[in-house]
């Protein structure tokens, strides 16, 4: 079976069902459940004997799903140990540069690919946001950057100043879009964009810009059915339980979604 990116969990049989419905006027009092929009997602993680393992798998395009994979689009510049390396030519086990702090080591990479238009009628296909060179001070960042909904970036958001103690915050970067120098586009042609997971939850050096690790936030799992977690959690073969995310070390803003609810 070919994959794409996007595909729809279809009810069997939804025909059959329609036809009984008309048949008995009592089965239409029963809403049918709606097509739940699925995306292929790939990681590459470091397993428990070292090795670095490669995984692909389909599961639903929704927003705490998605904002796991999608911070650093393809090309971004990660700063590790031996260098700069792009961030797709990144592999578990290397370690990158925490600023303020010691190299942090990578165990596990996301990825997926935005496909503008490839939904279903109804998706709202997710923005990017296009940071311009010396939006944010000299060199910070040093060239134009691409992020996906899921990237934190530490910084001092407006009316937060009192917030915390070095008056910074780990802020989704779309939420300090100005139009200007930080602008919110939608990807013309399809997208790869990617997160990590390190050893802890820290700061990755991209540019000149520190942005934010994945991690789920805590108590996340509260926000999931039992079949859901199992599912989410079935991306991140490297850890079993909710808590070997192990806890935030930098205070952050939550990710909202488009309906307004808080995704991470």
């Amino acid at each position: 079976m070919t994959m794409t990116p996007y595909s729809t969990n279809m009810r069997p049989n939804a025909l059959a069902i329609r036809k009984r419905q008309d048949s008995h006027p009592d089965l239409k009092r029963q809403p049918e459940r709606r097509s739940l929009l699925m995306r292929k997602y790939q990681c590459t993680y470091q397993s428990a004997d070292g090795e670095v393992r490669h995984s692909d798998q389909i599961a639903p395009a929704l927003p705490l799903f998605e904002s796991a994979f999608s911070a650093f689009a393809r090309g971004t510049l990660i700063e590790t140990e031996q260098g700069q390396f792009a961030i797709e030519d990144l592999e578990p086990g290397m370690n990158v540069i925490s600023p303020g702090s010691a190299s942090s080591e990578i165990i596990w990479i996301g990825s997926m690919t935005i496909v503008p238009g490839a939904g279903p009628a109804g998706y709202q296909c997710s923005n990017l946001t296009r940071v311009m060179s010396n939006a944010l001070g000299m060199n910070r960042p040093g060239h134009d950057l691409i992020f996906g909904p899921g990237a934190r970036m530490l910084t001092r958001p407006a009316g937060l100043h009192e917030a915390s103690k070095d008056n910074r915050l780990l802020t989704p970067v779309n939420d300090l879009a100005d139009g200007d120098n930080i602008i919110s586009i939608l990807p013309p042609r399809p997208v790869e964009v990617f997160h990590l997971c390190l050893n802890q939850h820290s700061l990755i050096s991209a540019s000149g810009l520190e942005v934010e690790s994945f991690h789920p936030g805590p108590r996340f799992e509260s926000t999931l059915g039992e079949n859901m977690l199992s599912l989410f959690m079935s991306l991140f073969p490297h850890v079993h339980h909710p808590e070997d995310f192990g806890s935030l070390h930098i205070q952050r803003l939550p990710i909202m979604s488009a309906n307004g609810t808080e995704v991470a």
